[in-house]
């Protein structure tokens, strides 16, 4: 990953090949906010005018770029824009900064060196702004080209140095937020990873290697549960799932115990590494992104490793169900009824809505170790798009929950937004055959988000603090890229899962200062 420092120095000093600055929308116009006075001085007090004539408005997102021609050591000043110019008594919101850093970074791709004056301004820097625009910049580097042929690539490389200017009493301050910035940007990395690698590259299988590695080396405690153990073990959803696949399915068990005798939290992710639809098959197109359905898992993997590099003085255990959804002879039939973990029997009408199998034997585990918060994350239904669109995962469960997770996610700027579960929508999974069916019969689609929320809390003990996040659409962005996502895998959700470990752990001051590498 790109290196990044926080720097005190003068402008005038700094050997660097660009400068970030922002810039908003004012009442009578373009203003250059604070951080730029230096490139103002070295300009001559021009710089406002300069941005002006080259078109600059300081609507957030737009980036200006002009040379400096020898004014400064940099040979490039990149102006990035902030939105409305936030009131003087305000600080600017963290998720401007951080979509700003991000931003400038992908216009400067292809740059040496970059140095960000976003949260210069003496008197206005807070941890929050340096962790926001280190965590933006950082994210703003992402690049995936590892499958990519030499001869194919022939694009502009990521920045390869940050510095992150602020005052002289800030430096101590910074360094500790760049610190945890470096790690939170290192998890949604691997999300973003793991989301863009391909079936052929990431089967179950591979899928728990990749995690014991990473768990191992942040000292996270792991175990895997191959096909046998997980027949053995009374999984019928996860082995039901992947019977279809040559590749056979996984469940892999992660645990940090910074601190508690049992589980704080409890995270649960959909492995999904393909999903075909299987019998119930999916439309050529509907496949063509569906490598993405084990971004709830990854996320789950990322946060676990996360908790265990920050140090955090509290026991999280993380629960990835992974499996390949395929057709075949041997895969399950719409009709046929499985067996789940603690006894359970679902009606399959729809093996389509495989997730909520695989997430419904983890979820009884993982309530069977009776943690203070059990939270699942899955790519669950196409539901959540249309009715939150691509950029703002739904969160559902009990309120307590929801609460915590909402809270969390505000923090980190991630869009969350709560939807409700009306107790009609549950008798639709009634089955004439089994415990529960897994999807209405007749294919109604009615509230599809919301039923798929309440097949999971019949897994889940009435008495358990629970919340579902449905992030199907803000997982992948098949769009153009913006702020600090890129296209593809975005990496969705870690930052809140993490400042939710976090909250849980206490106050900044009770948890550990040392973060691992």
């Amino acid at each position: 990953m790109t290196s990044i420092a926080p720097s005190s120095a003068a402008l005038v000093d700094l050997e660097t090949d660009a400068v970030v600055i922002g810039t908003a929308v004012g009442e009578n116009g373009l203003v250059v906010t604070g951080g730029a006075a230096e490139v103002d001085a070295a300009l001559g007090g021009r710089l406002e005018a300069v941005l002006t004539a080259l078109g600059a408005t300081g609507k957030a997102g737009e980036t200006v770029r002009f040379a400096t021609l020898g004014t400064l050591p940099a040979a490039t000043v990149l102006a990035v824009g902030l939105g409305p110019l936030a009131p003087p008594s305000a600080p600017l919101d963290a998720e401007v900064l951080r979509r700003a850093a991000g931003a400038a970074l992908r216009a400067l791709a292809g740059t040496g060196s970059v140095a960000l004056a976003l949260a210069a301004a003496p008197g206005s820097i807070t941890a929050e702004s340096v962790r926001a625009v280190a965590e933006g910049a950082l994210l703003g580097t992402y690049s995936f080209d590892r499958l990519r042929t030499t001869s194919a690539k022939g694009l502009p490389t990521p920045v390869g140095a940050l510095t992150l200017l602020v005052d002289g009493a800030s430096l101590p301050l910074a360094q500790a937020e760049i610190d945890r910035a470096v790690v939170v940007a290192e998890s949604v990395v691997l999300v973003r990873d793991l989301v863009n690698t391909p079936p052929s590259h990431l089967s179950p299988a591979l899928l728990a290697d990749v995690a014991v590695e990473q768990a191992t080396a942040a000292g996270v405690t792991v175990e895997v549960l191959d096909e046998v153990a997980l027949a053995e073990g009374g999984f019928g959803g996860i082995v039901g799932v992947g019977q279809g696949s040559a590749n056979p399915p996984r469940l892999i068990r992660l645990e940090w115990r910074g601190g508690g005798e049992s589980s704080a939290l409890a995270l649960v992710g959909k492995g999904i590494t393909f999903d075909s639809g299987g019998l119930s098959l999916k439309p050529p197109t509907a496949m063509e992104w569906m490598k993405t359905d084990m971004a709830g898992a990854a996320a789950v993997l990322a946060t676990v490793v996360a908790a265990a590099r920050l140090r955090l003085p509290v026991t999280v255990t993380g629960w990835m169900p992974c499996a390949e959804n395929m057709p075949s002879g041997d895969a399950i039939r719409p009709s046929d009824v499985l067996t789940l973990r603690g006894g359970t029997r679902v009606e399959v009408l729809n093996t389509d809505a495989e997730g909520r199998l695989v997430l419904a034997d983890a979820l009884v585990r993982a309530a069977e170790e009776a943690p203070g918060l059990i939270v699942d994350i899955a790519t669950l239904t196409g539901a959540q798009i249309v009715s939150l669109g691509q950029r703002t995962s739904a969160v559902m469960g009990r309120d307590d929950a929801v609460e915590a997770v909402t809270t969390a996610a505000a923090a980190t700027g991630e869009s969350v937004w709560p939807m409700p579960l009306p107790p009609e929508l549950r008798k639709g999974l009634d089955s004439t055959v089994a415990d529960i069916a897994n999807v209405p019969p007749g294919g109604s689609r009615d509230g599809g988000m919301l039923v798929a929320a309440h097949f999971l809390a019949h897994f889940v003990p009435n008495e358990a603090s629970w919340a579902h996040l449905d992030i199907a659409g803000p997982s992948w962005n098949g769009g153009q890229p913006y702020g600090h996502t890129p296209k593809g895998g975005t990496g969705v959700i870690v930052r809140t899962l993490i400042q939710l470990a976090e909250d849980l752990a206490g106050p900044p001051s009770d948890q550990g200062s040392t973060i691992a590498g």
